[in-house]
């Protein structure tokens, strides 16, 4: 357990949709929970593994973190451990909050939800309609019994197009995304096919997005051999064409927070002290990459040679 965790206990466990439980945390004795901004995840430690949840409460409710949790059929075992054996009155072993996916100042937002992925858009919406800012939210599920948080989504008042699958087919995109105003940014969260096609009707400036799975790439298949000081340990390692830095370093005793080793997470992201990342995340900004600060280390390499990281 690393020093930025929290040590919670379950407080309430909610149904709130086909398949959804929402998951009150709280600290034992009460105290207020470091505080948080809408687009923040925690990683939560579930039956020996540790697993990515969008924050779906209220930044302003100090005292309770809450998230939204999918019986996901093909899980690797979290979302299975939630609904079945997580219970009130457990603990859980949490970070404190991160956020990749923050609400950048906008005159207008536009909301793309796809089914679980309602959850940091949900505490987004919230924050827009108390900033008085105009927004709109698009939320698609397969049918309207899956889809979590409409009465929360309604009591806030805007712009809402709930579109069941079953009922209405997909988003239509095209219509949502075409002549955006001047000012308007685009956060859009769900499936990679929903990605993908907001992808390719924003631009890119607009365009802010989460995903749950980081997509296929073809890579050239020439990555070379690198070295990676690891100052604070004291430790160098050489990193293999065929291999990871966070591998490499795994392999050399040191021990570093991970979980979705696709860069999509941000769970090993790592400060660079020297040298310059070759990127392969999908979460840092184009901006994060061209400054180099950190890397996610479980996919990005080296573009000069060496590396000197802060670990």
């Amino acid at each position: 357990m690393s020093e930025n965790s929290l040590q919670l206990i379950v407080r309430r466990m909610t149904w709130e949709a086909e398949g959804v439980l929402s998951v009150e945390l709280t600290h034992p004795d009460g105290k207020p929970l470091p505080a948080w901004t809408p687009g923040a995840h925690l990683d939560v430690h579930v039956g020996g593994q540790v697993r990515q949840y969008s924050l779906c409460g209220d930044p302003h409710t100090p005292d309770v973190y809450r998230i939204g949790v999918l019986n996901e059929p093909a899980s690797r075992g979290g979302s299975r451990y939630v609904h079945t054996q997580l219970r009130p009155g457990q603990p859980v072993t949490v970070s404190e909050p991160r956020n990749h996916f923050a609400l950048e100042d906008a005159d207008a937002y536009v909301f793309v939800a796809g089914g679980i992925g309602i959850t940091p858009l949900l505490a987004m919406a919230r924050e827009a309609a108390r900033r008085g800012t105009s927004w709109r939210m698009l939320y698609g599920g397969r049918g309207r019994a899956s889809m979590a948080f409409t009465s929360e989504l309604a009591a806030l008042g805007g712009d809402i197009a709930l579109v069941p699958q079953d009922e209405l087919g997909h988003i239509d995109l095209d219509a949502a995304l075409a002549e955006l105003p001047d000012g308007t940014l685009v956060y859009s969260c769900g499936p990679e096919p929903l990605l993908t096609a907001v992808e390719e009707r924003c631009p890119q400036d607009r365009l802010r997005l989460e995903r749950f799975a980081a997509p296929v790439v073809d890579r050239t298949g020439d990555d070379e051999a690198f070295e990676v000081e690891c100052r604070t340990s004291g430790v160098t390692v050489t990193v293999g064409a065929d291999t990871s830095v966070l591998d490499a370093v795994e392999s050399a005793g040191l021990t570093v927070q991970s979980s979705c080793r696709d860069g999509i997470c941000g769970s090993c992201e790592t400060r660079v002290l020297e040298g310059t990342p070759d990127h392969r995340d999908f979460l840092l900004s184009e901006a994060e990459h061209a400054a180099g600060a950190t890397m996610m280390i479980c996919v990005s390499r080296c573009a000069s040679g060496r590396l000197v990281l802060d670990l």
